[in-house]
């Protein structure tokens, strides 16, 4: 009997959890996420923390950066604290429809894929894609890499673009690393013969490094936008930050935060 009713309970109990999953699940999937960041006094940001100048951790392992700054501004204007939540830059969709992450703001190109998954505030930096070789290697132009390997971060739009690029069956294989910043690596002791990313980076890298790297002045001519990126119909808090931003922009506070790390101002 004292089974029996053990049993029970613990189907009550089980069936009890189930419904305050979904009524969770319900309230988190109708809840206004500005009016819930606002209440809880904070904004969650996803980022992949080894994207210099955007976001990067420095020499003492904090998590700095162009993106950062701007963020915590914004949120010093919502009258919020800004936590920083590190991901996997490949799962970064699946992190913002989670609800782990409220947006993603980290140097995040726009392309037809994001823009049909997500809500994407205004761009607010242009960049181009690049190929990166040793100044050593004796390559000067995407001709020389036929045959090659080339390093590029997973997930990134800098992959989508080499493989849907004409040079993709050109070249040997295409190498995925989960940051860039191991891609150089590999670079460095010849394990790869060339990295594709982001100039943004890249220019930043190697000026703040010293690096012996060069830039090849042709490959794959593409450039694109940033964007922040929200869950897909979150408009409201879009709006709001899209509207702070424009205040920093007029009053000169994005300027400043630009000039800080880029030595002049790039916003659009």
């Amino acid at each position: 009997m004292k089974k029996i009713i053990f049993i029970i309970i613990a189907i009550v109990i089980i069936a009890a959890g189930v419904i305050l999953m979904i009524n969770m699940s319900k309230a988190k999937e109708n809840i206004n996420t500005l009016q819930y960041i606002v209440n809880k006094g904070e904004l969650v940001l996803g980022l992949d923390d080894s994207f210099p100048p955007m976001g990067f951790r420095d020499e003492n392992n904090n998590i700095v950066g162009f993106d950062i700054d701007v963020a915590k501004e914004v949120c010093k204007r919502m009258g919020i604290s800004l936590k920083l939540q590190p991901i996997s830059w490949e799962a970064n969709e699946q992190e913002l429809n989670s609800g782990n992450i409220d947006c993603i703001w980290n140097g995040m190109s726009v392309n037809s894929e994001r823009e049909a998954n997500m809500t994407l505030s205004e761009p607010y930096m242009e960049n181009t894609m690049i190929l990166v070789v040793l100044k050593n290697s004796g390559y000067s132009s995407a001709d020389n890499l036929k045959g090659k390997n080339i390093g590029v971060q997973s997930g990134s739009t800098a992959q989508q673009i080499l493989e849907e690029s004409d040079f993709y069956n050109q070249i040997g294989k295409v190498i995925s690393y989960s940051d860039n910043i191991t891609a150089f690596m590999d670079l460095e002791t010849g394990q790869i013969n060339a990295v594709f990313l982001d100039s943004v980076l890249a220019n930043y890298y190697i000026t703040s490094k010293g690096k012996n790297y060069a830039v090849l002045s042709d490959g794959i001519a593409y450039k694109e936008d940033y964007a922040i990126g929200f869950r897909k119909g979150d408009t409201e808090l879009r709006d709001k930050i899209q509207e702070i931003l424009g205040d920093m922009k007029k009053d000169g506070a994005l300027a400043e935060i630009s000039q800080k790390w880029f030595g002049k101002e790039v916003t659009i």
